[in-house]
């Protein structure tokens, strides 16, 4: 508090010396922190003929007796030096609650002077009535009794009053706990947050929008009858993020012991921790949020250390898991293993990571090295985080969704997440030179081989450390392929496993037989569920999924499935094209017969005898049958030359060469 100004309502400064401006000479001298107050202790014997004194009694009540009147203490402190007979004393009051300003309230209140009373000297004033004993037993409505009053009728019922005066009693703290008056602003204050402040009728500033008593929003001191419609549940972190470290952990606690959500208390300690350490912002982007405050007041941002900030606020942090909320707590291991913070504080820290492992993502895991170490991040923490995860049993709760991101689907199990992260974290990692093939070969093995169904991310990981690291033996990357499980990789990863040139020969012999294996078995079994069509399908798909699930060739059963379809479909359509071919036929079949029908003898005769034709008669049976004879032995040349053609027999010849061409189409 800055210090009074050099006459103030009845007393003046000069240096280090008060002095009232009565005209009376001061008989005792009050020394607080090196301040002098020359004051009066209102004898009647030694100013009994002082008209100056007897005029001041008349204007002043209680004048008389200033200080023994109105203070204990004062009192007691003059009863013990009477026995010295001095017209002069002076006492020293060390540790006096507020210092040389709030006992200058003190004294003016026994002079009679009007002292104002505020939200930020009200909780120190309060601890020097109690110091010096102004109760109502020395006069009443006393400083006590006058500090007591408002602090019950204003302080408590006024959220921006009670945050000015907690705020304001760092230098009185210890006394203000003993006289309860911290504990009861801390109340108040967690009364409030779990309460709708409209219905308190407190006049704030919010979303910078004035407010009247009943909530509706003021424009120029008019209400406008419009009313601030918010869910918003962290209205309050801003205005408790001006306390100091001590008593914002007492406020937490005392929320938690009056229920409040989790979910909130979470979201004050980050919006606190974020505040005050401004390295916890590089890794918590788009995290910050925006700034709200309800109080319409300017506060100074508390001081301070932000490594006992840090192990205070450890401790208060609740036992949940959300995604938000573990990409806070990796924040805060960085900055703890930057500022330095205990063991316990780290170890705590990992064990709350590790808990909740399966929500972190890469890129706030790779945690870089702050010490001497060579490595370019400290695998020696994550490894421990894995330790944690496998050792913690699942008993830590969830945020709600509704107030933190949480990964709700249920696709994978914790631990296949866990060891598809760690697969990544490796690869990335992996790239360092100077990481040694054991520590690799650590955060491999720091997962049990179930974990992983398949190993294509271990090779992956495996090959960027034999890129980055040339100078391997084979002895050395025979050890760490021995890691791998090759019938977990699949078709495309032995493609390229087969044909890198980075991985020793006896491994690469390895995954050409395990590759070959794996696709009989694949293909068998894909085979055989194609045979067994008319089994019910949740067979199929079962024995679809023992492939998948024992070699983990998941590309060769869905191709499979793709070209069973294809089948149906060509099955499909050869039925049709029979379908087809036989209506051909059948339409072939009629063309024939109307074809026959045309050129038939009886048609030929009715057809000459419309257009006018005389045809010949038929020859006898016997006369066919020796033309038959005739045509069957073969002349000579000679005979063909000599004799001449019989029109007769050529005319026979043709009619019977029409009748067998029409036998044989009938046939």
């Amino acid at each position: 508090m800055a210090p009074p100004a050099a006459k103030v309502s009845g007393f003046h400064r000069e240096g280090n010396d008060w002095f009232c401006t009565a005209s009376l000479p001061s008989d005792v001298t009050v020394v607080v922190e090196g301040v002098n107050f020359h004051i009066h202790k209102g004898d009647k014997k030694l100013h009994l003929f002082d008209p100056g004194f007897l005029l001041k009694c008349a204007i002043i009540p209680d004048f008389q007796f200033p200080l023994i009147s109105k203070c204990g203490k004062i009192e007691k402190v003059f009863e013990e030096s009477q026995g010295l007979h001095e017209p002069k004393f002076t006492t020293s009051l060390e540790g006096f609650p507020g210092g040389p300003d709030i006992f200058l309230i003190a004294v003016k209140f026994c002079y009679g002077v009007r002292v104002e009373l505020t939200p930020r000297n009200l909780i120190m004033v309060y601890c020097a009535a109690d110091y010096l004993g102004m109760t109502d037993a020395y006069g009443e409505e006393n400083l006590l009794s006058k500090a007591e009053s408002f602090f019950h009728k204003t302080i408590l019922r006024n959220w921006k009053d009670c945050i000015l005066a907690l705020q304001s009693s760092d230098p009185v703290m210890p006394m203000a706990e003993k006289l309860q008056i911290i504990s009861k602003c801390l109340n108040a204050l967690s009364m409030m947050v779990s309460t709708d402040p409209s219905l308190f009728g407190w006049p704030m500033m919010m979303y910078g929008s004035l407010q009247s008593p009943g909530g509706s929003i003021l424009w120029n001191g008019i209400n406008t009858g419009a009313r601030i419609r918010s869910s918003e549940s962290d209205w309050w972190f801003e205005d408790i993020s001006y306390l100091n470290v001590l008593l914002f952990k007492k406020l937490i606690q005392t929320m938690q012991a009056r229920g409040i959500r989790s979910e909130n208390l979470a979201g004050a300690i980050m919006y606190y921790t974020r505040k005050y350490l401004p390295g916890l912002g590089r890794w918590q982007s788009g995290q910050s949020g925006k700034t709200m405050t309800v109080a319409s007041f300017s506060l100074t941002p508390a001081a301070v250390d932000q490594r006992d900030l840090l192990e205070s606020i450890e401790k208060l942090l609740p036992e949940k898991k959300g995604k938000s909320f573990c990409r806070f707590l990796l924040g805060l291991l960085r900055v703890a293993l930057i500022l330095g913070v205990n063991q316990t504080c780290k170890e705590s820290l990992m064990r709350r990571i590790g808990m909740q492992l399966e929500l972190a993502t890469l890129d706030s895991l790779l945690i870089p090295t702050y010490s001497d170490s060579d490595t370019l991040y400290n695998t020696d923490c994550v490894e421990q985080i894995v330790q944690h995860f496998i050792s913690s049993e699942p008993r830590i709760t969830s945020f709600s969704p509704a107030s933190f991101d949480l990964e709700t689907s249920p696709s994978s199990g914790p631990l296949r997440k866990v060891a598809k992260l760690m697969d990544s974290y490796i690869a990335e990692v992996a790239s360092d030179v100077n990481l040694k093939p054991g520590k690799l070969r650590s955060l491999v093995e720091a997962l049990p081989e179930s974990s992983r169904s398949l190993h294509d991310g271990l090779y992956r990981a495996l090959d960027i450390y034999f890129k980055a690291h040339p100078w391997l033996s084979e002895k050395e990357k025979e050890q760490l392929c021995n890691m791998i499980d090759y019938q977990k990789l699949s078709i495309d990863a032995c493609a390229h496993a087969s044909q890198n040139e980075r991985l020793p020969l006896r491994v690469v012999l390895q995954v050409l037989f395990f590759e070959q294996m794996q696709l009989r078995t694949a293909l068998a079994g894909c085979l055989h569920v194609l045979d067994n069509e008319n089994a019910p399908a949740t067979a199929s798909s079962d024995m679809a999924g023992q492939i998948v699930q024992r070699d983990g060739w998941v590309t060769v059963v869905r191709e499979n499935q793709v070209l069973k379809v294809d089948l149906e479909r060509m099955r499909s359509r050869v039925g049709e094209l029979e379908e087809e071919f036989n209506k051909m036929k059948q339409e072939m079949k009629k063309v024939s017969k109307t074809h026959s029908s045309l050129n038939s003898p009886r048609m030929v005769v009715a057809h000459a005898r419309r257009i006018g034709c005389k045809l010949l008669p038929r020859p006898s049976v016997s006369e066919a049958q020796a033309d038959t004879i005739e045509s069957t032995v073969p002349p000579t040349p000679r005979a063909s030359i000599e004799q001449p053609p019989s029109s007769r027999h050529s005319g026979g010849h043709q009619e019977k060469k029409k009748l067998k061409e029409v036998r044989i189409r009938k046939m």
